[in-house]
């Protein structure tokens, strides 16, 4: 059975990671999961928001026993300092809702997960009220899921968009259905009918790309290491980021 597993939220955040994979559905608890299969790793794209990222992470433990649960994908930056395309392995992660907090050997930083998507002026907010580095949507949960199981956690995260990015203002929640997907038909025809979108949706793209090449190479052999050179691997990445 796979020693590592993968929690992602979306397959373009894993592309690079899972193009080589066998791609394989299984249930559980009456729910269908894509997995993608290979010797040492399994990953899972569970969907967006803590509430997939949860299930997701359940079922791939349930089903395939691993050692490690790694939460993987964007997160937009906190701090300056960070630019997409950057790792960002974590220290700690700290979920928005209750405070409650995960901590990761080896890292550096905070990663904070909240409940919606952040513009410039809720990042500002957020960072300076958790003093975390960087936020995302799912790892807290992924590590609540993984703790109440006793297996262990971490989190591997890449910027995809910088601090003074700012998001194209809409109810992102709309385009996000139940089951944690993205409605891109919905969202095309929503941002076609706003010129006034156009550009900061294109660099939004753009960036996502960039996040999404940048992680796939630094995944890139996880497939095939033993656990503890996959761990060491972030740890190395991780220790070489300043706070």
């Amino acid at each position: 059975m796979p020693k590592v597993a993968i929690v992602a939220a979306l397959e373009r955040e894993v592309i690079g990671l899972i193009k080589h994979s066998t791609r394989v559905e299984r249930e559980y608890e009456g729910r269908k999961f894509t997995f993608f299969e290979q010797v040492e790793m399994v990953v899972v794209c569970g969907g967006i928001g803590m509430a997939a990222a949860r299930r997701a992470a359940e079922a791939v433990m349930a089903l395939y026993y691993p050692a490690l649960v790694q939460s993987v994908g964007f997160a937009g930056a906190l701090q300056p300092n960070l630019r997409v395309g950057d790792i960002f392995s974590p220290a700690a992660v700290l979920d928005a809702r209750d405070g409650s907090r995960q901590e990761i050997e080896g890292g550096n930083g905070v990663l904070l997960t909240f409940i919606a998507v952040a513009g410039t002026k809720q990042k500002a907010k957020l960072a300076e009220a958790y003093g975390a580095q960087a936020v995302d949507m799912e790892a807290a949960a992924v590590a609540a899921a993984a703790r109440a199981r006793g297996i262990r956690f971490g989190a591997t995260k890449v910027i995809s968009d910088n601090f003074d990015f700012e998001i194209p203002e809409m109810e992102t929640s709309r385009f996000i259905d139940a089951q944690g997907r993205f409605k891109t038909a919905s969202f095309a025809i929503f941002v076609a009918l706003r010129p006034w979108l156009w550009r900061r949706v294109a660099v939004l793209a753009s960036n996502s790309a960039r996040a999404a090449k940048a992680l796939g190479g630094h995944l890139k052999g996880f497939s095939h290491a033993p656990i503890d050179k996959a761990e060491a691997k972030v740890t190395q990445i991780s220790s070489n980021q300043h706070f």
